[in-house]
């Protein structure tokens, strides 16, 4: 788990290894940027101790947390929204947000064939970087 502005690390529980679709829309963003502008507290851990057998269980576990600075990121570039909408939408998607303080975002699906399936059906603009792969497995605590 990462805690604070990513300085904190802390042991997970071993997770399964979906696929995964990066996208981002082709801008930059700064994090210094996104904490200028974010406005409110920051939610409490989301850390689990349940071990997610499935991909479905580890997107309902991701599922039932928030980033807390996408509203921020979003309003600084909208395209954002763009990238997680067209994720979303894409069949096979299990989840889809936005990684750390953006603008790259993520969608989870079952494995690396459906992410890379996923890949190739996605409408984008000019200036959308693409990559596909999986997460690394874990190891036990």
């Amino acid at each position: 788990f990462v805690a604070g502005i990513g300085e904190r690390l802390s042991a997970a529980p071993v997770l399964p290894e979906p696929g995964l679709l990066l996208v981002n829309p082709g801008i930059q963003l700064a994090t210094r940027d996104v904490f200028g502008a974010f406005r409110g507290g920051l939610s409490g851990p989301g850390r689990f101790s349940e071990a997610p057998a499935t991909v479905a269980e580890l997107a309902a576990i991701l599922g039932e947390r928030s980033n807390d600075l996408a509203a921020a990121a979003r309003s600084l570039a909208p395209q954002i929204g763009d990238v997680v909408d067209a994720l979303q939408a894409l069949p096979g998607c299990r989840l889809a947000r936005m990684s750390g303080s953006g603008p790259t975002c993520f969608a989870l699906f079952d494995d690396v064939a459906s992410a890379v399936e996923a890949a190739g059906q996605l409408t984008r603009p000019a200036g959308w970087w693409v990559s596909t792969g999986r997460l690394r497995p874990s190891r036990s605590p």
